[in-house]
């Protein structure tokens, strides 16, 4: 009887135990709610949101939080993941000229455009938000990395030269996040793939800081690694808004979410740390 009353117990606890998809932690490693960051991004006129682009706790959350954010004030969207000269399909789409089809034909989308970007852009059309495509064309990031540098860029047309931050761009090649590019990639690694790197931080920066708005809230999503320890795009935004009041999200994955592994304090102001084990979107 002992023993199985022993077993029920142990059974019944089990039974309570609560699977946590993520935990939410400030810069410091403490844990905070999310009604901590939905306080601290609506007083702020920039934030990022830095994802992995196959985890679907990121996405959620992204959506989660432009709901909740609208409905407390106003905002813009903008995207890594829509590149600068998709910007007029992109308002055809907005404003209904196009439908979803046609964009899917006339813009180059991600792969995972439908499960992952397409709720929100729905969302930016339904409530009249402004959505920029910010990032640099890939095929002239990849210029830069193939063919020589920022000096590649020069032979671009006045109007693909508007598709990209004004050039010549300032560079810091010693930044700890670009010098972790080039730990990362190791024999792989040359200056072209950081100034590849860096032509998408400014490029991005430039058209945030462009469409910025009084009043308005600017939330933009982009990978981790853009945004991660106030470096990448804020570095370039820093440049030409030194005094911009912006917050940071980033995403890690740890095994044990309880606590907050040591190589990510500070990686953000705001970071999400998600079960290892949460399946992808791709």
């Amino acid at each position: 009887m002992l023993m199985m009353s022993v077993l029920l117990t142990v059974y019944l606890h089990a039974g309570a135990q609560t699977m946590e998809a993520y935990t939410l932690f400030d810069s410091k490693g403490k844990k905070v709610s999310w009604k901590k960051l939905m306080k601290e991004t609506s007083n702020s006129e920039l934030v990022f949101f830095g994802e992995f682009h196959n985890n679907p706790i990121s996405h959620w959350l992204q959506f989660e939080l432009c709901k909740s954010l609208h409905e407390e004030t106003k905002i813009n969207l903008g995207a890594e993941m829509i590149e600068a000269d998709n910007q007029d399909e992109l308002n055809d789409f907005l404003q209904g000229s196009i439908d979803a089809e046609d964009l899917d034909s006339l813009a180059r989308l991600w792969p995972n455009y439908d499960t992952d970007y397409a709720p929100l852009v729905e969302f930016a059309k339904e409530n009249g938000i402004t959505f920029v495509a910010t990032n640099i064309p890939r095929r002239f990031a990849h210029m830069v990395y193939k063919n020589g540098g920022f000096s590649a860029l020069d032979s671009l047309s006045v109007e693909e030269k508007s598709w990209v931050a004004p050039l010549p761009i300032q560079f810091d090649a010693n930044l700890p996040q670009y010098q972790k590019i080039l730990e990362m990639m190791q024999d792989h690694a040359t200056p072209e793939l950081v100034q590849a790197q860096a032509i998408k931080d400014a490029t991005m920066a430039y058209f945030i800081v462009m469409n910025l708005r009084e009043q308005h809230t600017f939330i933009h999503l982009n990978g981790a690694f853009h945004s991660d320890f106030h470096e990448g795009i804020l570095w370039y935004v820093h440049l030409q808004r030194p005094e911009i009041n912006a917050i940071t999200i980033s995403t890690v994955e740890q095994e044990d979410i309880s606590s907050l592994n040591e190589e990510h304090i500070g990686r953000a102001d705001f970071i999400i740390c998600v079960d290892k084990d949460m399946t992808k979107t791709y």
